[in-house]
């Protein structure tokens, strides 16, 4: 990839033999990968044997491991130079309130000489309901669901590790991922099946990032973050939830979803849609413009429904 067109630019000769693992290496992490030039050494954990001939098809290392079995993390210490966390915490508990992964993956990281940089893949769901307002890296956390309040706790271990490290660790605050090119990606499926939502008087704000510019914010935080930081990962988009499938259902010229009110909402939609349904807010995204220097590809999901780039 020319360096003019690498969201790195050009880099130093002493960054070429550097070693990026990506914890977590599923839409999201291949878009890192495949954007890291090639002179870099990209590592990726898997805990899928099936999955190996993929990876190597895409320059990676592979690297079998599972972060539910701390012993065969063993070979990470040491391994990179730069580390890329974006394994969600476990799910499987809904009373689990801690993500022993991440501590798993931190305890291996120690063992050996320490990464130069590290940055973790959190979620916008850590503020919680915000009532609509605009919302930045300083808000109030107030996580309302387990998955939540597990990421606020995985974003506690990680920043805990660079301070007593002094690894430079940076966190992202990811909201709604979409890409044309992403499984489920795009609200067609959901459209198709008339799935209803919010009358506006009852709707939410969501905020939203396309994944290719996550890959890129990934990739500026792992070489231009500042250290021990939160990061809003977001476009500019400002739109309530219901009209952000007005929007797409227009781009894709099928029929408007049905308006509910929240009491029919609750009664007709299942458990997980109806926690996205809970929580207003509007990302501020200034601080990842202005310390990351991320310029958006897609700045607004219209640009990124239609495949626009800026």
């Amino acid at each position: 990839m020319p360096s003019n067109l690498n969201p790195l630019g050009a880099l130093p000769a002493r960054f070429r033999r550097q070693r990026v693992l990506i914890v977590g290496c599923g839409d999201v992490g291949l878009r890192v990968a495949r954007q890291l030039p090639p002179r870099l050494k990209v590592i990726a954990l898997t805990s899928s044997a099936e999955r190996l001939p993929a990876l190597r098809r895409d320059r990676i290392t592979p690297l079998l491991g599972n972060l539910d079995d701390a012993a065969t993390l063993r070979r990470l210490a040491g391994l990179a130079t730069r580390v890329v966390h974006l394994a969600p915490p476990p799910s499987h508990d809904p009373n689990w309130r801690d993500d022993p992964r991440t501590l798993a993956l931190l305890r291996a990281l120690r063992l050996r000489s320490l990464p130069q940089s590290l940055v973790y893949g959190s979620t916008s769901g850590v503020y919680g309901d915000c009532g609509g307002e605009r919302v930045d890296e300083t808000w109030r956390l107030s996580p309302n669901t387990p998955r939540s309040q597990r990421r606020v706790h995985a974003e506690g271990q990680v920043r805990l590790f660079g301070r007593a490290s002094a690894t430079p660790v940076h966190v992202l605050r990811i909201p709604g991922i979409y890409a044309t090119d992403r499984e489920g990606g795009t609200p067609r499926a959901r459209l198709l099946r008339g799935t209803p939502v919010l009358r506006r008087e009852d709707d939410v704000y969501t905020s939203h990032i396309h994944a290719d510019d996550l890959a890129r914010a990934c990739l500026a935080a792992l070489w231009r973050g500042k250290p021990q930081r939160i990061s809003n990962v977001c476009d500019d988009t400002q739109l309530l939830m219901g009209d952000y499938f007005d929007l797409a259902a227009d781009l894709y010229h099928l029929p408007r979803p049905p308006r509910v009110g929240r009491s029919t909402a609750n009664e007709q939609l299942p458990l997980m849609l109806l926690s996205f349904m809970s929580e207003s807010r509007r990302l501020d995204n200034q601080r990842m413009k202005k310390e990351l220097g991320l310029a958006l590809r897609y700045p607004t999901v219209s640009d990124g429904l239609c495949g626009l780039r800026s």
